[in-house]
Protein backbone atom coordinates (compact mmCIF):
# COMPACT_ATOMS: atom_id res chain seq x y z
CA UNK A 1 0.00 0.00 0.00
CA UNK A 2 1.46 3.31 -0.99
CA UNK A 3 1.57 6.24 1.38
CA UNK A 4 -1.21 8.07 -0.50
CA UNK A 5 -4.72 8.46 1.00
CA UNK A 6 -7.06 5.51 0.81
CA UNK A 7 -10.65 6.07 -0.29
CA UNK A 8 -13.85 4.17 0.10
CA UNK A 9 -17.34 5.31 -0.92
CA UNK A 10 -20.09 4.24 1.42
CA UNK A 11 -23.66 3.47 0.51
CA UNK A 12 -26.43 2.90 3.00
CA UNK A 13 -28.25 -0.33 3.56
CA UNK A 14 -31.96 -0.72 2.79
CA UNK A 15 -33.08 -0.35 6.41
CA UNK A 16 -31.08 2.85 6.88
CA UNK A 17 -32.36 4.13 3.54
CA UNK A 18 -35.92 3.51 4.66
CA UNK A 19 -35.34 5.42 7.87
CA UNK A 20 -33.78 8.24 5.92
CA UNK A 21 -36.69 8.29 3.45
CA UNK A 22 -39.15 8.51 6.33
CA UNK A 23 -37.12 11.38 7.82
CA UNK A 24 -37.07 13.09 4.43
CA UNK A 25 -40.86 12.87 4.19
CA UNK A 26 -41.22 14.23 7.73
CA UNK A 27 -38.98 17.17 6.92
CA UNK A 28 -40.84 17.81 3.68
CA UNK A 29 -44.12 18.01 5.56
CA UNK A 30 -42.52 20.36 8.05
CA UNK A 31 -41.34 22.58 5.22
CA UNK A 32 -44.80 22.64 3.72
CA UNK A 33 -46.31 23.47 7.11
CA UNK A 34 -43.82 26.32 7.59
CA UNK A 35 -44.57 27.66 4.11
CA UNK A 36 -48.30 27.47 4.81
CA UNK A 37 -47.76 29.38 8.04
CA UNK A 38 -45.71 32.01 6.24
CA UNK A 39 -48.33 32.27 3.50
CA UNK A 40 -51.08 32.65 6.10
CA UNK A 41 -49.10 35.32 7.91
CA UNK A 42 -48.48 37.17 4.64
CA UNK A 43 -52.20 36.97 3.86
CA UNK A 44 -53.08 38.26 7.34
CA UNK A 45 -50.68 41.17 6.98
CA UNK A 46 -51.97 41.93 3.49
CA UNK A 47 -55.56 41.97 4.78
CA UNK A 48 -54.51 44.30 7.58
CA UNK A 49 -52.78 46.58 5.08
CA UNK A 50 -55.88 46.64 2.89
CA UNK A 51 -58.04 47.48 5.88
CA UNK A 52 -55.69 50.28 6.88
CA UNK A 53 -55.68 51.53 3.29
CA UNK A 54 -59.49 51.55 3.19
CA UNK A 55 -59.66 53.41 6.48
CA UNK A 56 -57.04 55.88 5.31
CA UNK A 57 -58.88 56.40 2.01
CA UNK A 58 -62.12 57.04 3.89
CA UNK A 59 -60.36 59.46 6.22
CA UNK A 60 -58.80 61.20 3.24
CA UNK A 61 -62.17 61.51 1.52
CA UNK A 62 -63.66 63.05 4.65
CA UNK A 63 -60.71 65.41 4.94
CA UNK A 64 -60.95 66.41 1.28
CA UNK A 65 -64.70 66.96 1.60
CA UNK A 66 -64.15 69.05 4.72
CA UNK A 67 -61.54 71.21 3.03
CA UNK A 68 -63.68 71.60 -0.08
CA UNK A 69 -66.62 72.61 2.11
CA UNK A 70 -64.43 75.11 3.96
CA UNK A 71 -63.13 76.49 0.68
CA UNK A 72 -66.64 76.74 -0.76
CA UNK A 73 -67.89 78.41 2.41
CA UNK A 74 -65.01 80.88 2.29
CA UNK A 75 -65.66 81.63 -1.37
CA UNK A 76 -69.37 82.08 -0.64
CA UNK A 77 -68.59 84.35 2.28
CA UNK A 78 -66.15 86.41 0.23
CA UNK A 79 -68.59 86.65 -2.64
CA UNK A 80 -71.38 87.58 -0.23
CA UNK A 81 -69.16 90.24 1.32
CA UNK A 82 -68.36 91.66 -2.12
CA UNK A 83 -72.04 91.67 -3.09
CA UNK A 84 -73.01 93.26 0.21
CA UNK A 85 -70.30 95.89 -0.14
CA UNK A 86 -71.36 96.66 -3.69
CA UNK A 87 -75.02 96.81 -2.69
CA UNK A 88 -74.18 99.08 0.22
CA UNK A 89 -72.22 101.41 -2.02
CA UNK A 90 -75.01 101.41 -4.61
CA UNK A 91 -77.61 101.98 -1.90
CA UNK A 92 -75.63 104.93 -0.57
CA UNK A 93 -75.30 106.33 -4.09
CA UNK A 94 -79.04 105.85 -4.68
CA UNK A 95 -79.85 107.51 -1.34
CA UNK A 96 -77.65 110.48 -2.21
CA UNK A 97 -79.29 110.72 -5.61
CA UNK A 98 -82.80 110.56 -4.10
CA UNK A 99 -81.87 113.25 -1.58
CA UNK A 100 -80.69 115.50 -4.41
CA UNK A 101 -83.90 114.83 -6.37
CA UNK A 102 -85.92 115.72 -3.28
CA UNK A 103 -84.04 119.03 -3.03
CA UNK A 104 -84.59 119.67 -6.74
CA UNK A 105 -88.34 119.02 -6.36
CA UNK A 106 -88.41 121.43 -3.42
CA UNK A 107 -86.59 124.05 -5.51
CA UNK A 108 -89.07 123.51 -8.32
CA UNK A 109 -91.96 124.12 -5.92
CA UNK A 110 -90.33 127.27 -4.61
CA UNK A 111 -89.69 128.53 -8.16
CA UNK A 112 -93.37 128.06 -9.06
CA UNK A 113 -92.80 125.55 -11.86
CA UNK A 114 -95.96 124.91 -13.89
CA UNK A 115 -96.30 121.14 -13.53
CA UNK A 116 -97.81 118.45 -11.30
CA UNK A 117 -95.29 118.37 -8.46
CA UNK A 118 -97.40 115.71 -6.77
CA UNK A 119 -96.69 113.12 -9.47
CA UNK A 120 -92.95 113.74 -9.09
CA UNK A 121 -93.20 113.32 -5.35
CA UNK A 122 -95.17 110.08 -5.77
CA UNK A 123 -92.51 108.78 -8.17
CA UNK A 124 -89.82 109.81 -5.69
CA UNK A 125 -91.66 107.99 -2.89
CA UNK A 126 -91.86 104.86 -5.06
CA UNK A 127 -88.15 104.97 -5.68
CA UNK A 128 -87.47 105.36 -1.98
CA UNK A 129 -89.61 102.29 -1.22
CA UNK A 130 -87.68 100.28 -3.83
CA UNK A 131 -84.39 101.45 -2.30
CA UNK A 132 -85.65 100.41 1.15
CA UNK A 133 -86.29 96.91 -0.24
CA UNK A 134 -82.68 96.75 -1.41
CA UNK A 135 -83.40 97.16 -5.13
CA UNK A 136 -80.79 98.83 -7.27
CA UNK A 137 -82.37 101.87 -8.87
CA UNK A 138 -79.61 102.45 -11.42
CA UNK A 139 -80.94 104.84 -14.12
CA UNK A 140 -84.36 105.46 -12.47
CA UNK A 141 -82.91 108.19 -10.23
CA UNK A 142 -81.22 109.91 -13.15
CA UNK A 143 -84.45 109.74 -15.18
CA UNK A 144 -86.41 111.41 -12.37
CA UNK A 145 -83.65 113.95 -11.90
CA UNK A 146 -83.86 114.84 -15.59
CA UNK A 147 -87.64 115.41 -15.34
CA UNK A 148 -87.22 117.66 -12.32
CA UNK A 149 -84.39 119.64 -13.88
CA UNK A 150 -86.46 120.21 -17.02
CA UNK A 151 -89.01 122.09 -14.88
CA UNK A 152 -86.69 125.07 -14.60
CA UNK A 153 -87.64 126.22 -18.04
CA UNK A 154 -91.30 126.48 -17.00
CA UNK A 155 -90.67 128.56 -13.85
CA UNK A 156 -91.84 132.27 -14.08
CA UNK A 157 -89.63 135.27 -13.33
CA UNK A 158 -85.97 135.66 -12.63
CA UNK A 159 -84.29 132.62 -11.07
CA UNK A 160 -81.12 134.39 -10.00
CA UNK A 161 -81.69 133.46 -6.37
CA UNK A 162 -81.90 129.80 -7.26
CA UNK A 163 -78.64 129.62 -9.19
CA UNK A 164 -76.54 128.98 -6.07
CA UNK A 165 -78.85 126.15 -5.05
CA UNK A 166 -78.69 124.66 -8.54
CA UNK A 167 -74.90 124.89 -8.48
CA UNK A 168 -74.82 123.22 -5.06
CA UNK A 169 -77.01 120.41 -6.35
CA UNK A 170 -74.72 119.86 -9.34
CA UNK A 171 -71.67 119.84 -7.07
CA UNK A 172 -73.37 117.24 -4.90
CA UNK A 173 -73.93 115.14 -8.01
CA UNK A 174 -70.20 115.26 -8.69
CA UNK A 175 -69.34 114.31 -5.15
CA UNK A 176 -71.91 111.49 -5.32
CA UNK A 177 -69.52 109.55 -7.54
CA UNK A 178 -67.56 108.94 -4.36
CA UNK A 179 -63.86 109.16 -3.60
CA UNK A 180 -63.04 106.80 -6.45
CA UNK A 181 -64.60 109.04 -9.09
CA UNK A 182 -61.38 110.91 -9.83
CA UNK A 183 -59.39 107.67 -9.93
CA UNK A 184 -61.86 105.71 -12.08
CA UNK A 185 -62.57 108.52 -14.60
CA UNK A 186 -59.86 111.14 -14.23
CA UNK A 187 -60.63 112.97 -17.50
CA UNK A 188 -64.38 113.05 -16.81
CA UNK A 189 -63.86 114.24 -13.25
CA UNK A 190 -61.49 116.98 -14.42
CA UNK A 191 -63.93 118.06 -17.14
CA UNK A 192 -66.84 118.21 -14.65
CA UNK A 193 -64.74 120.20 -12.20
CA UNK A 194 -63.79 122.74 -14.91
CA UNK A 195 -67.42 123.11 -16.06
CA UNK A 196 -68.61 123.60 -12.46
CA UNK A 197 -65.97 126.31 -12.02
CA UNK A 198 -67.29 128.06 -15.13
CA UNK A 199 -70.89 127.64 -13.91
CA UNK A 200 -69.93 129.03 -10.52
CA UNK A 201 -68.48 132.10 -12.24
CA UNK A 202 -71.84 132.60 -14.02
CA UNK A 203 -73.87 132.86 -10.80
CA UNK A 204 -73.26 136.62 -10.56
CA UNK A 205 -75.79 139.31 -11.52
CA UNK A 206 -76.60 139.68 -15.19
CA UNK A 207 -75.17 136.28 -16.17
CA UNK A 208 -78.44 134.38 -16.14
CA UNK A 209 -78.30 133.55 -19.85
CA UNK A 210 -74.77 132.24 -19.61
CA UNK A 211 -75.68 130.22 -16.49
CA UNK A 212 -78.67 128.65 -18.24
CA UNK A 213 -76.58 127.89 -21.31
CA UNK A 214 -73.93 126.04 -19.24
CA UNK A 215 -76.36 123.99 -17.16
CA UNK A 216 -77.13 121.51 -19.93
CA UNK A 217 -73.44 121.00 -20.67
CA UNK A 218 -72.63 120.49 -17.00
CA UNK A 219 -75.51 118.06 -16.51
CA UNK A 220 -74.48 116.10 -19.59
CA UNK A 221 -70.87 115.91 -18.39
CA UNK A 222 -71.97 114.86 -14.90
CA UNK A 223 -74.27 112.18 -16.31
CA UNK A 224 -71.51 110.87 -18.56
CA UNK A 225 -69.02 110.93 -15.66
CA UNK A 226 -71.47 109.11 -13.36
CA UNK A 227 -72.11 106.46 -16.05
CA UNK A 228 -68.37 106.03 -16.65
CA UNK A 229 -67.70 105.65 -12.92
CA UNK A 230 -70.57 103.20 -12.57
CA UNK A 231 -69.25 101.14 -15.48
CA UNK A 232 -65.73 101.27 -14.06
CA UNK A 233 -67.03 100.11 -10.68
CA UNK A 234 -68.91 97.28 -12.38
CA UNK A 235 -65.77 96.33 -14.35
CA UNK A 236 -63.71 96.45 -11.16
CA UNK A 237 -66.25 94.20 -9.47
CA UNK A 238 -66.09 91.76 -12.35
CA UNK A 239 -62.31 91.89 -12.26
CA UNK A 240 -62.37 91.28 -8.50
CA UNK A 241 -64.72 88.38 -9.06
CA UNK A 242 -62.49 86.96 -11.81
CA UNK A 243 -59.44 87.38 -9.56
CA UNK A 244 -61.26 85.65 -6.73
CA UNK A 245 -62.15 82.79 -9.07
CA UNK A 246 -58.54 82.59 -10.25
CA UNK A 247 -57.31 82.49 -6.68
CA UNK A 248 -59.91 79.85 -5.89
CA UNK A 249 -58.77 77.73 -8.81
CA UNK A 250 -55.15 78.24 -7.77
CA UNK A 251 -56.00 77.12 -4.25
CA UNK A 252 -57.80 74.07 -5.60
CA UNK A 253 -54.86 73.21 -7.86
CA UNK A 254 -52.42 73.72 -5.00
CA UNK A 255 -54.60 71.58 -2.72
CA UNK A 256 -54.80 68.90 -5.42
CA UNK A 257 -51.02 68.97 -5.89
CA UNK A 258 -50.48 68.72 -2.14
CA UNK A 259 -52.97 65.85 -1.96
CA UNK A 260 -51.22 64.06 -4.83
CA UNK A 261 -47.86 64.54 -3.12
CA UNK A 262 -49.29 63.21 0.15
CA UNK A 263 -50.71 60.22 -1.68
CA UNK A 264 -47.34 59.52 -3.30
CA UNK A 265 -45.61 59.78 0.08
CA UNK A 266 -48.24 57.57 1.70
CA UNK A 267 -47.95 55.03 -1.13
CA UNK A 268 -44.17 54.97 -0.66
CA UNK A 269 -44.52 54.44 3.09
CA UNK A 270 -47.14 51.74 2.54
CA UNK A 271 -44.92 49.89 0.06
CA UNK A 272 -41.90 50.13 2.37
CA UNK A 273 -44.04 48.90 5.28
CA UNK A 274 -45.27 45.98 3.17
CA UNK A 275 -41.73 44.99 2.20
CA UNK A 276 -40.58 45.27 5.84
CA UNK A 277 -43.51 43.17 7.09
CA UNK A 278 -42.93 40.48 4.49
CA UNK A 279 -39.23 40.47 5.33
CA UNK A 280 -40.05 39.96 9.00
CA UNK A 281 -42.05 36.87 8.04
CA UNK A 282 -39.17 35.15 6.21
CA UNK A 283 -36.15 36.63 7.99
CA UNK A 284 -35.86 33.99 10.77
CA UNK A 285 -36.01 31.11 8.29
CA UNK A 286 -33.61 32.82 5.88
CA UNK A 287 -31.09 33.60 8.61
CA UNK A 288 -31.34 29.98 9.80
CA UNK A 289 -30.54 28.78 6.28
CA UNK A 290 -27.54 31.11 6.07
CA UNK A 291 -26.07 30.04 9.40
CA UNK A 292 -26.74 26.33 9.03
CA UNK A 293 -25.62 26.06 5.39
CA UNK A 294 -22.29 27.65 6.22
CA UNK A 295 -21.79 25.21 9.10
CA UNK A 296 -22.67 22.23 6.91
CA UNK A 297 -20.15 23.10 4.25
CA UNK A 298 -22.34 24.76 1.59
CA UNK A 299 -21.09 28.36 1.42
CA UNK A 300 -22.80 28.80 -1.96
CA UNK A 301 -26.25 28.33 -0.43
CA UNK A 302 -25.33 30.60 2.47
CA UNK A 303 -24.13 33.31 0.07
CA UNK A 304 -27.23 32.97 -2.10
CA UNK A 305 -29.75 33.47 0.70
CA UNK A 306 -27.51 35.94 2.53
CA UNK A 307 -27.27 38.03 -0.64
CA UNK A 308 -31.05 37.94 -1.08
CA UNK A 309 -31.47 39.10 2.53
CA UNK A 310 -29.02 41.97 2.04
CA UNK A 311 -30.77 43.06 -1.16
CA UNK A 312 -34.01 43.58 0.79
CA UNK A 313 -32.42 45.38 3.73
CA UNK A 314 -30.33 47.63 1.49
CA UNK A 315 -33.39 48.58 -0.57
CA UNK A 316 -35.31 49.37 2.62
CA UNK A 317 -32.42 51.46 3.93
CA UNK A 318 -32.32 53.36 0.63
CA UNK A 319 -36.15 53.74 0.82
CA UNK A 320 -36.51 52.24 -2.64
CA UNK A 321 -39.95 50.67 -2.37
CA UNK A 322 -40.03 49.03 -5.81
CA UNK A 323 -36.62 47.41 -5.32
CA UNK A 324 -37.51 46.31 -1.79
CA UNK A 325 -40.73 44.62 -2.94
CA UNK A 326 -38.94 42.94 -5.83
CA UNK A 327 -36.14 41.73 -3.54
CA UNK A 328 -38.46 40.38 -0.84
CA UNK A 329 -40.54 38.59 -3.49
CA UNK A 330 -37.36 36.97 -4.82
CA UNK A 331 -36.33 35.95 -1.29
CA UNK A 332 -39.75 34.44 -0.64
CA UNK A 333 -39.48 32.46 -3.87
CA UNK A 334 -35.99 31.17 -3.11
CA UNK A 335 -36.61 30.19 0.49
CA UNK A 336 -38.62 26.93 -0.01
CA UNK A 337 -35.99 25.48 -2.34
CA UNK A 338 -33.22 26.67 -0.02
CA UNK A 339 -34.89 24.95 2.94
CA UNK A 340 -35.20 21.76 0.90
CA UNK A 341 -31.50 21.93 0.05
CA UNK A 342 -30.73 22.61 3.70
CA UNK A 343 -32.71 19.55 4.76
CA UNK A 344 -30.64 17.44 2.37
CA UNK A 345 -27.49 18.95 3.85
CA UNK A 346 -28.69 18.07 7.34
CA UNK A 347 -29.64 14.55 6.27
CA UNK A 348 -26.19 14.12 4.76
CA UNK A 349 -24.65 15.53 7.94
CA UNK A 350 -26.67 13.11 10.08
CA UNK A 351 -25.59 10.29 7.75
CA UNK A 352 -21.93 11.21 8.20
CA UNK A 353 -22.38 11.58 11.96
CA UNK A 354 -23.95 8.13 12.19
CA UNK A 355 -21.14 6.80 10.05
CA UNK A 356 -18.61 8.43 12.38
CA UNK A 357 -20.19 6.75 15.39
CA UNK A 358 -20.26 3.38 13.62
CA UNK A 359 -16.66 3.79 12.42
CA UNK A 360 -15.42 4.70 15.89
CA UNK A 361 -17.10 1.63 17.38
CA UNK A 362 -15.74 -0.63 14.63
CA UNK A 363 -12.20 0.76 14.94
CA UNK A 364 -12.10 0.47 18.72
CA UNK A 365 -13.49 -3.07 18.45
CA UNK A 366 -10.44 -3.83 16.32
CA UNK A 367 -8.11 -2.58 19.04
CA UNK A 368 -7.63 1.01 17.88
CA UNK A 369 -7.45 3.75 20.44
CA UNK A 370 -9.63 6.76 19.59
CA UNK A 371 -7.72 10.00 20.18
CA UNK A 372 -10.38 12.52 19.26
CA UNK A 373 -11.67 14.36 16.24
CA UNK A 374 -13.28 17.52 15.02
CA UNK A 375 -16.04 18.73 12.73
CA UNK A 376 -14.69 20.86 9.89
CA UNK A 377 -17.47 22.47 7.82
CA UNK A 378 -19.59 19.33 7.94
CA UNK A 379 -16.72 16.86 7.48
CA UNK A 380 -15.50 14.82 10.43
CA UNK A 381 -11.81 14.11 11.03
CA UNK A 382 -10.97 11.27 13.44
CA UNK A 383 -7.62 10.03 14.80
CA UNK A 384 -6.96 6.41 15.77
CA UNK A 385 -3.76 4.75 17.00
CA UNK A 386 -2.86 1.06 16.96
CA UNK A 387 -0.82 -0.42 19.81
CA UNK A 388 2.08 -0.63 17.37
CA UNK A 389 2.07 3.16 17.16
CA UNK A 390 0.62 3.31 13.65
CA UNK A 391 -1.84 6.19 13.20
CA UNK A 392 -4.98 6.20 11.13
CA UNK A 393 -6.36 9.66 10.44
CA UNK A 394 -9.81 9.14 8.98
CA UNK A 395 -11.99 11.80 7.34
CA UNK A 396 -15.70 11.21 6.87
CA UNK A 397 -16.77 13.51 4.04
CA UNK A 398 -19.35 13.52 1.24
CA UNK A 399 -19.08 13.25 -2.49
CA UNK A 400 -20.85 15.75 -4.75
CA UNK A 401 -24.04 13.67 -4.73
CA UNK A 402 -24.05 13.35 -0.93
CA UNK A 403 -22.62 9.81 -0.84
CA UNK A 404 -20.47 9.36 2.29
CA UNK A 405 -16.76 9.02 1.60
CA UNK A 406 -14.10 7.58 3.91
CA UNK A 407 -10.57 8.91 3.47
CA UNK A 408 -7.68 7.27 5.41
CA UNK A 409 -4.19 8.64 5.99
CA UNK A 410 -2.09 5.83 7.46
CA UNK A 411 1.35 6.26 8.96
CA UNK A 412 3.59 3.78 10.73
CA UNK A 413 2.33 0.50 9.26
CA UNK A 414 5.15 -1.81 8.05
CA UNK A 415 3.25 -2.75 4.90
CA UNK A 416 2.68 0.86 3.89
CA UNK A 417 5.42 1.87 1.46
CA UNK A 418 5.97 4.89 -0.65
CA UNK A 419 6.00 2.84 -3.84
CA UNK A 420 5.11 -0.61 -5.08
CA UNK A 421 8.20 -2.02 -6.89
CA UNK A 422 7.46 -4.25 -9.88
CA UNK A 423 3.70 -3.88 -9.22
CA UNK A 424 4.13 -6.09 -6.17
CA UNK A 425 0.94 -6.24 -4.07
CA UNK A 426 1.39 -4.32 -0.88
CA UNK A 427 -0.82 -3.25 2.07
CA UNK A 428 -2.46 -6.63 2.20
CA UNK A 429 -2.57 -6.66 5.99
CA UNK A 430 -3.70 -3.01 6.36
CA UNK A 431 -6.27 -3.32 3.60
CA UNK A 432 -7.57 -6.54 5.09
CA UNK A 433 -7.84 -4.86 8.48
CA UNK A 434 -9.82 -1.94 7.04
CA UNK A 435 -12.00 -4.33 5.08
CA UNK A 436 -12.90 -6.07 8.33
CA UNK A 437 -13.66 -2.68 9.91
CA UNK A 438 -15.88 -1.92 6.91
CA UNK A 439 -17.62 -5.24 7.23
CA UNK A 440 -18.49 -4.33 10.81
CA UNK A 441 -20.06 -1.07 9.61
CA UNK A 442 -22.77 -3.10 7.94
CA UNK A 443 -24.27 -3.79 11.35
CA UNK A 444 -25.09 -0.06 11.54
CA UNK A 445 -26.55 0.21 8.05
CA UNK A 446 -23.47 1.27 6.09
CA UNK A 447 -21.90 -0.64 3.18
CA UNK A 448 -18.44 0.69 2.27
CA UNK A 449 -17.10 0.02 -1.20
CA UNK A 450 -13.66 -1.06 -2.31
CA UNK A 451 -10.70 0.66 -0.73
CA UNK A 452 -8.66 2.39 -3.42
CA UNK A 453 -5.46 4.40 -3.52
CA UNK A 454 -3.04 5.68 -6.07
CA UNK A 455 -0.91 2.79 -7.35
CA UNK A 456 -3.20 0.01 -6.22
CA UNK A 457 -2.83 -3.00 -8.57
CA UNK A 458 -5.94 -3.22 -10.75
CA UNK A 459 -8.47 -5.94 -10.04
CA UNK A 460 -7.11 -6.85 -6.62
CA UNK A 461 -9.03 -6.54 -3.38
CA UNK A 462 -7.94 -7.94 -0.08
CA UNK A 463 -10.33 -10.21 1.71
CA UNK A 464 -11.15 -9.12 5.23
CA UNK A 465 -9.45 -11.08 7.93
CA UNK A 466 -11.69 -13.59 9.65
CA UNK A 467 -13.49 -12.30 12.67
CA UNK A 468 -11.85 -14.86 14.88
CA UNK A 469 -8.36 -13.78 13.84
CA UNK A 470 -6.26 -12.95 16.85
CA UNK A 471 -4.02 -9.96 16.60
CA UNK A 472 -0.67 -9.61 18.22
CA UNK A 473 1.27 -6.45 17.85
CA UNK A 474 4.80 -5.74 18.83
CA UNK A 475 6.42 -2.44 18.55
CA UNK A 476 9.09 -2.30 15.84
Amino acid sequence: MSGSPKYSSVRVAAAYAQQEAAERLRREEQRRARERERAAERARLAAARRERARAEAARRRVEVARKEAELAARRTAEQGARVARTQAEQTQADERGLAEVRELIAEAQRSGARTDIGSLERQLAGLRERAARGERLRDAVEELRGRVVSLRGTAPGDRTDDRAAVLAGLERRLSATGPDGAALDADGHRSCTDLLDRLRAATGPGLEVRFEALIGTVEHALARHAATVTEAVRAAEEQDHAEAERQSRAEQERAAAEAAERERAEALEAALAEAAERLDVVRPAAESVVGTAAGLGDPGLADEIGGALRAVTEALTARSAAEALTAVTELEGRLPDAEARLDELELAYDRRRDLVAALRDAMTDEGFAFEGGEDEDGSFRLRFVRPTGATYETTVASESDGTPLLVYHVQGEPDVTLSAPQDEPVCDTTEALLERVHEALGDDGFVPGEITWDGKPPGRRAEPLPRETSWRWTKP
